[in-house]
């Protein structure tokens, strides 16, 4: 019996099992360069957000948002759920292409985003390395329908395996398009600004000429290459195999990396803190 609330997935869920996976920060970068292609999904984050001027206050808004859904008590995920709905129901946008206007809860939205947000994270996790089946891929995404409903979707109306996944992904080609707006925010996430707030100049300076500007430049490439061939091709990029065994081959580097990292730190930066309340109140250590 768990000690207490567990949220919408809990210890035995594939949910859990995934998103244990540190390398499911670079399907989070991936999602993004994905959702950019979706000409009015990218209008709407333009015309109602301070991405420019705020990419990385931003991004970190989005990583909390999932760490409560995926590890957050029911009671947390559903407040956090409430809020952004709360925000999206006042909020709309132009399309560049046919100067419609459109509601950024649109459910064709909210449905893209979703899918392009949970086929990332299990993509990448499978490309770096991490084993799951066919049936635990399914359960997956029929796990991740909780999730959608919290953001407004019916989830009858997303889809739920990989084999809907693949088809929803076909069927949604002739939207797809690189525009301005996806093309600029493709740009900041590949060589994003440097906040002034993180201070000195001499800090300023490596991070953007320096070693972590090379290796965050890596992830955004390894990003880049981990999208589908169609995806790639949209922004001007080759849709070769080779791209698709390099881009492989240095994601499950980087996981490598990642865990022999981990496994020096102390144990409580080993978990992240969403987990580590879950696992609490799981009753597991």
């Amino acid at each position: 019996m768990m000690a207490g609330d567990v949220g919408l997935f809990g210890p035995e869920s594939i949910t859990w099992k995934l998103h244990r996976e540190p390398i499911l920060m670079l399907g989070g970068l991936r999602s993004l360069y994905l959702q950019a292609l979706h000409p009015r999904t990218v209008a709407g984050v333009s015309q109602n957000s301070a991405y420019r001027s705020d990419m990385w206050g931003r991004l970190a808004r989005t990583s909390d948002y999932v760490a409560t859904v995926i590890y957050g008590s029911t009671a947390e995920a559903e407040q956090a759920s409430a809020r952004l709905r709360r925000l999206h129901a006042r909020l709309s946008g132009v399309d560049p292409r046919t100067g419609e206007t459109f509601r950024v809860d649109d459910p064709d939205l909210l449905r893209w985003v979703h899918v392009a947000e949970v086929e990332s994270f299990l993509t990448t996790a499978l490309r770096a390395g991490v084993h799951l089946t066919p049936d635990e891929i399914d359960a997956y995404y029929t796990e991740q329908l909780r999730a959608a409903a919290l953001v407004g979707l019916d989830p009858a109306t997303v889809p739920a395996t990989a084999a809907e996944v693949a088809d929803y992904y076909a069927a949604l080609h002739p939207e797809l398009g690189l525009t301005r707006d996806g093309a600029e925010a493709a740009l900041f996430l590949t060589v994003p600004p440097i906040p002034e707030s993180w201070g000195g100049r001499a800090l300023r300076l490596g991070l953007t000429l320096g070693p972590p500007r090379w290796a965050y430049l890596g992830l955004a490439s390894t990003a880049i290459g981990l999208l589908p061939p169609w995806a790639r091709k949209l922004y001007g990029a080759p849709g070769w195999p080779t791209t698709d065994l390099a881009a492989g081959l240095s994601a499950r580097g980087l996981r490598t990396l990642l865990a022999a990292i981990l496994a020096v730190l102390p144990s409580e930066y080993r978990v992240s803190p969403a987990r580590q309340a879950a696992m609490t109140r799981a009753g597991l250590t």
